[in-house]
């Protein structure tokens, strides 16, 4: 076979095996996704179950409790229906979805809100809460192939379990309760960052949905009168345009922030001793235009020199003087150390407790598995001896 006629094959072959067109029906994808945009009946009953779900896992930082609210939240209708609606210039769609999805997170804030103003449990190292304040670029990746997922799994004939995967991978309720717990604790950067998180997927959700029902070629709403379609496609457009610069800017920020966390990070890491000083605690300040770190000094006062050592250091990561702020209060004040090396020790005991606990749930977990399993294979067994 010559080498013309082996390139043909191969290219015959991977033809077949990306190919969509024999698998896809557009029409009854459209008909499922503009069932669940509607916010009524069910609906409103299954997202109250998924927000107390939500926040009780928040609560108690339970991942197991944080992944059932996000299966069972109805929030991702409205979302894909309104992708939906822009891809095939349906403006009535569009303001359908929206307004629905509006309420439904009006709701889930207000009611996540009286959640964590009345509930007697303490939240103690919400570890689940603050992983939902701070959107880094993952999340943008994860939302917009999340959404490339959705979009091709709703197109498909013989639907599996994809959606399911979806809805755990962009998170959309748990954020929502973040913001609630925010607003309950008077923490308005804890707050803002989860509302922030919840958009970022929201939007990328939306703009993957529309990618794929363009690609996909669904139907577009047609209309006699050609004034009247031309204006809707020019709202389409115009909110295609009002999501999508928000969303590049929203990006280019978090993908800047997390550049600037890890170089900080990394900066750290290698000069943990500054002369005859130690950074025992840092932080990143990344909500003004400048980065700002944040360095809490223990150990004997800073030398001069080995401050200049390391601002030439920081300004080979990146990092100007400027940017750079020593906290030296508890030294000058005659500050414990003892007491600080005590209290880190604590902490980092505790985080280890924390995961042991969380190890043995999960292996209480699987114990409980296996014995389900055992009992319905004793139950099978049984079947098949009584069928014989």
């Amino acid at each position: 076979m010559s080498f013309k006629e082996t390139s043909r094959h191969i290219s015959k072959y991977f033809k077949e095996l990306v190919n969509l067109s024999d698998h896809i029906d557009v029409l009854a994808a459209s008909a499922n996704i503009r069932s669940n945009v509607p916010f009524r009946g069910p609906n409103v009953f299954i997202l109250f179950f998924a927000i107390v779900i939500a926040s009780l896992g928040l609560n108690v930082n339970s991942i197991p409790v944080i992944i059932g609210a996000m299966l069972i939240s109805p929030l991702m209708g409205p979302i894909i229906g309104f992708g939906l609606g822009l891809g095939t210039n349906d403006t009535d769609l569009v303001w359908e979805a929206l307004r629905n999805l509006i309420v439904m997170v009006v709701i889930s804030i207000l009611a996540s809100t009286l959640y964590f103003v009345l509930t007697p449990l303490e939240t103690e190292n919400p570890t689940e809460l603050l992983a939902r304040t701070n959107p880094t670029v993952y999340d943008v990746l994860i939302a917009l192939f999340g959404g490339l997922a959705g979009i091709v799994e709703t197109s498909r004939k013989e639907r599996g379990t994809v959606m399911s995967g979806v809805a755990i991978a962009t998170a959309l309720m748990p954020p929502l309760c973040t913001v609630g717990y925010g607003i309950a604790q008077l923490n308005w950067q804890y707050a803002a960052g989860a509302l922030y998180l919840f958009f970022i997927n929201s939007v990328f959700i939306a703009l993957a949905t529309f990618i794929g029902v363009k690609y996909f070629g669904y139907p577009a709403v047609q209309l006699e009168d050609k004034r009247k379609e031309l204006h809707r496609r020019l709202i389409v457009w115009v909110l295609l345009i009002i999501i999508i610069i928000p969303g590049i800017f929203s990006t280019v920020n978090i993908v800047r922030d997390t550049n600037t966390r890890r170089n900080a990070s990394h900066l750290i890491s290698a000069h943990k001793t500054i002369g005859r000083s130690y950074i025992f605690d840092y932080k990143t300040d990344t909500s003004q235009k400048t980065a700002v770190i944040h360095l809490y000094m223990a150990g004997e006062q800073l030398q001069d020199d080995a401050r200049e050592r390391f601002y030439r250091d920081a300004e080979a990561a990146g990092f100007t003087r400027s940017q750079i702020v020593f906290h030296e209060e508890a030294l000058s004040q005659g500050f414990n150390q003892e007491a600080l090396v005590r209290d880190i020790f604590d902490n980092h005991e505790r985080q280890l407790e924390i995961r042991e606990q969380l190890i043995d749930s999960l292996k209480a977990e699987l114990r409980q598995r296996d014995r389900r399993i055992d009992s319905l294979q004793q139950a099978i067994e049984r079947l098949e001896s009584a069928r014989e």
